[in-house]
């Protein structure tokens, strides 16, 4: 929503039956359950999912989240939805009840929830063949006709609909809306429910509603100048180009493009397409659909400026404001660049953020498969923030609005929906509570790409793929991220020779894949995609195994502030109903597995024993994700030292320099803190931060060439601060520049004291492999 004008007070403003049978027969109850094709492909694809209807989840967490939507899907009174529909058109209510919350009769921007519903039961549907869902979705758009086809007597121009008078918009074109509504927010979530509903459902209905509702959008803004229409898009509008974009791509019809790249923000788009950073202050949620719309703009154009939008926004936002769960924003709206421990509030990681980063991701993985910091992303925000954001308690999954990160944070408790409140059957109808339908309906989508002929296994969860197109079924059977493995069983028509590509997070050593029982010769590198290549027999095992191991994450703008991670799992302070008033000192060397069988740790902060465990399983009490990691036993605890191979001497820096450009040399371990490195993660690369100085390991003016000395710099961001580790698969790494791709070594191979580190192409000498010494653990 507009920025000036709170989601907080809005909804204080507003205050706080079983469905009839479908009225038009959109599909059979075929378990086919068909989806209706678009009629044209995107362009620059090169990674393809699944149909929903493909992949299934089985036994797991994920699947219990998707059963207490599904129960609330099931249940929720399509009535009561259309009430403030019927209303606006000019038609009777049936005798329904309102809503309260944001779709209160008198909120601005009521009826934007309805779309939401309207994907979230064409998906259950798609993905389970509920019958009741699929009636309920066919219902509201039977219903929603019926609206529409009333406007000449509603007074509004031909194909409009929502909840609210078209008068708003007349209002929104003149500059004079002042009554808190976003429009046209409103009307891309119609738009985009009606479109699942046709896709995943086939339901002719919902395509006419569809198109003649874009019809009008095409018509108001086509009478626009540019300068106009760029006006308008000042207040939030929701995805209008990505769901135009979409249209277009499912119709053929160029129309709907040219009503898409209207939509394009002049003020948005500039500034990333030059790879500029200027998203502090705004309000984030306006902003991610918009990228998205950049992503599927590319699709449909192949127009390089708007995949370069989409690819710059998501490594701004990802690598400079993202919190360690892979939420974004606080209260609402980005902070400056690396802003993170100075924002750990209650009101942190907007759960639609969130959302719309993993679309966003998805988006861009299609077009760039062999990049694999989208998925470790995703994998992150999906298991760490998500999951955990639906209410395990409730029968009906509810959610919350924003995830707490303040020491002390607890979710379901807050001022009104600011903090971790959880959502209602009928008095909230967040936006958040939207995309929490859509996104607990589609846990699987995900899991499973194809590539030519290789399938693409990006995530480790029970499931069942149905690769119906050749004939084969792949099962997954895991407890990850409980257990560091997962199977992968291939039965059916396998004949033939293709590929599995199997995604090795940046975050793990050691990876190994084995066939059958046998370990297979195959590169398993941390940030990468192993490749497995075979002759395939009916009842082929594939066994992954991804080490995990603890990881201290420190916040981008205070090193001394830490999230605790293992493997893909960030981990979280249990102190029951206790409240905290700062991060707790936590001593890094005391983290302890307790458990086999559980991700149960423990730990000592503020020299008591505290329990920690998975963040998404944090319910029920008081917690804190990040910590002060420089308190007791911290500092030099949480540090490794590098270790050469050649000479078993340790990387330090000459005279102990705290200055820019001090020269890193290799020396005798001797105990003194300019040889203990922190290791900050990046995803898909790393910093080594020295503990005596506090910066960063680089290159002599970036040089690319052999021999370049190695330096300690303030962190600016530039590439060749950051490293990629090789694992030798013996307990060694090759640590290879990211900016000129060669590796940490010793000048001249030399095993002396003093002798200078130095990048050189990789010619396999022992001096080019260290051993990571962990201070820690």
């Amino acid at each position: 929503m507009s920025p000036s004008v709170s989601r907080r007070r809005l909804l204080q403003a507003a205050g706080a039956t079983a469905v009839a049978s479908a009225a038009e027969s959109v599909v059979g109850s075929s378990p086919a359950r068909a989806a209706s094709a678009p009629a044209r492909a995107g362009i620059g694809v090169s990674a393809y999912p699944f149909e929903l209807r493909q992949v299934r989840l089985t036994a797991s967490r994920w699947l219990d989240n998707e059963n207490r939507t599904r129960n609330y899907l099931r249940f929720v009174d399509a009535d009561r939805l259309l009430y403030n529909f019927r209303a606006n058109h000019r038609l009777p209510t049936n005798g329904a009840a309102s809503n309260g919350g944001w779709d209160g009769p008198t909120f601005p921007f009521r009826t934007h929830v309805q779309g939401h519903f309207l994907t979230a039961w064409a998906q259950v549907y798609a993905v389970t063949g509920d019958t009741t869902c699929r009636d309920k979705a066919a219902y509201m758009v039977a219903e929603l006709a019926k609206c529409q086809a009333n406007n000449g007597a509603a007074g509004f121009n031909g194909g409009y609909l929502s909840g609210f008078p078209e008068s708003d918009f007349s209002a929104l074109e003149a500059g004079t809306l002042s009554n808190g509504n976003v429009p046209y927010y409103v009307i891309h979530k119609i738009l985009a429910g009606l479109l699942d509903v046709w896709r995943h459902m086939g339901s002719t209905q919902a395509r006419d509603v569809l198109l003649s509702l874009a019809g009008w959008v095409d018509w108001r803004t086509g009478r626009l100048s540019g300068q106009q229409m760029q006006s308008t898009l000042g207040t939030e509008f929701g995805g209008m180009n990505a769901v135009l974009s979409d249209i277009y791509l499912q119709t053929g019809d160029s129309r709907w493009l040219t009503t898409a790249q209207r939509f394009d923000h002049g003020a948005v788009f500039d500034p990333l397409a030059s790879n500029q950073d200027r998203l502090n202050g705004l309000h984030a949620n306006t902003q991610v659909p918009k990228w998205i719309g950049a992503a599927r703009e590319y699709k449909a154009t192949g127009t390089t400026r708007y995949r370069d939008i989409a690819t710059n926004a998501w490594n701004i936002c990802v690598n400079a404001h993202t919190y360690v769960i892979g939420g974004n924003s606080q209260a609402e709206h980005f902070r400056p660049p690396n802003a993170i421990a100075a924002y750990l509030n209650q009101d942190t990681c907007e759960s639609c953020n969130t959302y719309n980063m993993l679309t966003l991701t998805r988006e861009l993985f299609t077009l760039d498969p062999d990049r694999v910091a989208l998925f470790d992303y995703y994998e992150r925000a999906w298991l760490n923030q998500m999951i955990g954001q639906q209410n395990p308690a409730d029968n009906h999954g509810h959610v919350t609005y924003f995830t707490p990160l303040n020491p002390g944070g607890r979710r379901g408790v807050g001022p009104a929906w600011g903090g971790g409140t959880w959502s209602t059957d009928y008095d909230s109808f967040w936006c958040c509570q939207g995309t929490g339908l859509e996104m607990h309906t589609k846990l699987m989508d995900s899991v499973y790409f194809s590539s030519d002929t290789a399938l693409i296994v990006n995530l480790f969860v029970p499931s069942v793929l149905n690769w119906s197109q050749r004939g084969i079924t792949v099962t997954q059977t895991t407890s990850y991220p409980v257990s560091d493995t997962t199977t992968l069983q291939v039965t059916g028509n396998v004949s033939g020779t293709w590929a599995m590509r199997i995604r090795i997070p940046s975050w793990t050593t050691g990876a190994t894949i084995s066939v059958n029982g046998t370990t297979q010769n195959i590169t398993t590198t941390p940030g990468s995609y192993a490749t497995l290549t075979r002759s395939w027999t009916s009842g082929d095992t594939v066994t992954v195994r991804l080490p995990m191991r603890i990881i201290m994450r420190a916040a981008n703008d205070n090193a001394n502030v830490a999230a605790v991670t293992y493997g893909p799992v960030v981990l979280s302070g249990n102190y029951g109903n206790t409240s905290l008033n700062a991060l707790p000192s936590l001593n890094t060397s005391s983290i302890t597995r307790t458990s086999s069988t559980s991700l149960a740790f423990t730990a000592t902060a503020n020299g008591s024993t505290v329990n920690l465990g998975p963040f998404h399983d944090a319910h029920g009490h008081n917690y804190t994700v990040y910590w002060n990691a420089n308190g007791q036993g911290g500092g030099n605890n949480a540090t490794v030292r590098l270790v050469n191979v050649s000479s078993g001497l340790v990387l330090g820096i000459q005279d102990m320099s705290t200055a820019d450009g001090g020269r890193a040399l290799q020396w005798h371990d001797s105990g003194t803190a300019d040889h203990n490195w922190e290791m900050v993660d990046e995803g898909s690369a790393v910093r080594f931060r020295n503990a005596n100085s506090g910066k960063v390991l680089g290159v002599q003016d970036m040089s690319t060439a052999d021999n370049a000395l190695v330096l300690q710099w303030s962190d600016n961001g530039t590439a060749d601060h950051r490293w990629t580790l090789l694992d030798q698969g013996d307990g060694t790494y090759k640590i290879r520049n990211v900016n000129s791709g060669k590796v940490l070594g010793i000048q001249n191979n030399s095993t002396a004291v003093g002798a200078f580190a130095v990048q050189d192409s990789d010619n396999g000498t022992a001096d080019n492999r260290w051993r990571i010494v962990s201070n820690s653990y």
